[in-house]
């Protein structure tokens, strides 16, 4: 979603580490579960499906990093799958 779009109802919880020199990851410093991907040089933040509650709609298009799956990973649908990150992400 567009970055200056979301808004943190009660972020006393939500921590920002910079994961890497491209991105920050938020998650939540009780339970460690991670919650938005923030690249630094992007207008958006990518806020993971899991963390939704209600029904979203949402549908897989791709897998990405798939040549970086565990061996007990299956991917059986058609989707296409990728061995790095969708092309304009980083």
């Amino acid at each position: 979603m567009a970055k200056d779009a979301l808004v943190i109802v009660a972020g006393k919880s939500l921590e920002w580490f910079a994961s890497s020199e491209f991105a920050s990851r938020g998650f939540c410093r009780r339970c460690g579960s991670s919650l938005f991907w923030l690249p630094n040089a992007q207008e958006y933040v990518s806020i993971m499906a899991g963390t939704l509650d209600e029904s979203t709609g949402l549908e897989a298009i791709e897998h990405i990093y798939a040549g970086d799956k565990g061996d007990y990973y299956e991917l059986t649908d058609d989707l296409p799958t990728r061995h790095g990150a969708r092309c304009g992400s980083a």
